[in-house]
């Protein structure tokens, strides 16, 4: 039977995208994303729960999220659930679980003076070198961050404040 990993996410930019390259020069930026959810209780009062996304973008969608986005931004994300896992130097293995896009939408009305577009549509049907790298490269999908320390600091940044 097939199954099924897209995510969905329409949310705020939490903190401003930070870059970092692999070994090999690929472009990897990080953010993080807050949805809320609204419901009713049974006492008839409304409620509300925060969720808070770790996000991961690839090549151009990379350059592009750093480029465009920043705290507070809302944004439409679409992509899959990738869980990673490495040892603590405690000696207990710490699990993190992360959005991988694909597409990337601000919602936000961008000021007239912004020529450049930032939707971007990767074409999925070509391996992953050859769509801008909006996908993990070839090879990189068991562990894509094997060569990037998860306490490490970026190696390049926006240069944004969060």
């Amino acid at each position: 039977m097939r199954s099924i990993n897209k995510v969905i996410i329409v949310g705020n930019v939490t903190r401003n995208p930070e870059m970092r390259k692999t070994s090999s020069g690929q472009t990897i930026a990080t953010f993080g994303v807050a949805t809320n959810r609204e419901w009713v209780g049974g006492d008839g009062q409304k409620k509300t729960l925060a969720e808070y996304h770790n996000v991961v973008a690839w090549g151009r969608l990379a350059e592009l999220c750093i480029q465009y986005l920043e705290k507070g931004k809302l944004v439409y994300l679409e992509g899959y659930l990738k869980t990673r896992s490495w040892d603590h130097e405690t000696g207990v293995k710490i699990f993190r679980t992360e959005v991988v896009i694909s597409d990337m939408i601000m919602l936000e009305k961008r000021p007239s003076s912004e020529a450049a577009s930032p939707h971007v549509q990767p074409d999925l049907s070509s391996p992953p070198e050859e769509n801008d790298g909006a996908l993990p490269p070839e090879g990189l999908d068991d562990d894509f961050f094997a060569d990037i320390s998860p306490n490490e600091g970026s190696s390049a940044s926006n240069g944004k404040k969060s």
